[in-house]
């Protein structure tokens, strides 16, 4: 089937994580969708561009059931900003905050934060092999917020001290949550050991029930020559058990795993 170049980019920078955040490809497919002439076909290669992006998924839906895709970007937006104002209220004074990768979501909670006056510092690691942390910890810096970077392998080190966890995600079911490798890890290590609350800052969009397949990625993002015989492994997301999370705050506010959960169950029946 032939598409048009422009569609045929945005199914590229999708896929290759040109285009970073949930968000920002939910958006970018929203657009594209709009713009196609055959909806059916685009929706299909859209949604199959990254598999682990429910919003996209949810977005596509609802523009398929007769959703206005712009009306869905400036309700994404709006909704943003309201996550971060919800978000920010849950940073205290003079306190230590962990994050993993890079959420826009996330980011934008702490820059409510500082807007508001408030003083903290952020420990996040460097998030390999695509280094997304340096995105968050230079959004960061040029918001004036003091960040500290480590390695993934030091996060016993980075996690110490800290008042909170905040994460973003891809996706949410009542099972947990899935965000970049290492996060399932982290928010055990939080809840187990440090016995620190983990929230997830996301959008309620990205809640699904449908099984998530987890993206094997190319094994030369890691070790782009390695030797023979040597068998990478580059998983691009595991899942974060629900038992270590504290809850979500999203558009709808900061509620308790339990209480999102059965809020997200009840909406999906209607909307998605």
């Amino acid at each position: 089937m032939a598409i048009s170049s422009s569609l045929a980019k945005v199914i590229k920078d999708i896929k290759t994580l040109k285009i970073q955040g949930s968000q920002e490809a939910a958006e970018a497919a929203l657009r594209a969708y709009a713009l196609a002439k055959d909806k059916e076909s685009a929706a299909e290669l859209l949604m199959s561009a990254r598999p682990t992006e429910p919003m996209l998924f949810n977005a596509l839906r609802a523009a398929q059931s007769g959703a206005d895709p712009f009306e869905l970007i400036k309700k994404f937006r709006e909704d943003r900003k309201k996550i971060a104002e919800f978000g920010a209220k849950l940073i205290p004074q003079n306190s230590r905050i962990f994050t993993h990768c890079h959420s826009s979501t996330v980011v934008d909670v702490l820059k409510q934060a500082k807007k508001q006056g408030k003083s903290f510092e952020v420990h996040n690691t460097e998030t390999r092999p695509k280094f997304q942390g340096r995105i968050t910890a230079t959004e960061l810096a040029k918001a004036g917020i003091k960040v500290c970077h480590f390695t993934d392998s030091a996060v016993m080190v980075a996690m110490a001290g800290a008042d909170l966890v905040l994460f973003g995600t891809d996706w949410i079911s009542e099972k947990g949550v899935a965000n970049k490798i290492g996060t399932a890890g982290f928010a055990e290590i939080a809840h187990l050991y440090y016995k620190i609350p983990v929230w997830i800052c996301s959008h309620s969009w990205k809640f699904s029930e449908a099984q998530i397949e987890i993206e094997q990625r190319d094994p030369k993002e890691i070790w782009p020559n390695a030797p023979k015989r040597v068998h990478i492994h580059n998983p691009a997301f595991d899942i974060a058990d629900a038992k270590f999370i504290t809850g979500v705050v999203s558009e709808l506010g900061i509620l308790e795993w339990k209480t999102f959960i059965k809020k997200m169950k009840n909406k999906e029946n209607g909307r998605l």
